[in-house]
């Protein structure tokens, strides 16, 4: 890791921020993923429940993208309490 003069609590912070951020989205990818797939599969072969797909796959994207925000909220109220950023 390079030094680019930030306290190294605020880096750890920003590290975790990041991979709490990428990890929403990679639920978000897997529940859109399901609805496409399902898509496919209606119209290849008999599909079920694709409605039920459709409405997950938004409500886990609502969530990931709450998420997304209230972590960046938080990282940078954390960042100012440490004295990274005023």
């Amino acid at each position: 890791m390079a030094d680019t003069g930030k306290p190294m609590k605020i880096q750890v912070l920003e590290t975790i921020a990041a991979l709490m951020t990428a990890a929403f989205g990679f639920i978000a990818a897997l529940a859109w993923n399901g609805a496409i797939v399902a898509t496919i599969n209606k119209y290849l072969s008999a599909g079920s429940g694709l409605t039920g797909l459709y409405i997950y796959a938004v409500i886990v994207t609502i969530i990931a993208v709450i998420a997304g925000v209230l972590i960046a909220r938080t990282l940078g109220k954390a960042k100012k309490s440490i004295g990274g950023e005023k």
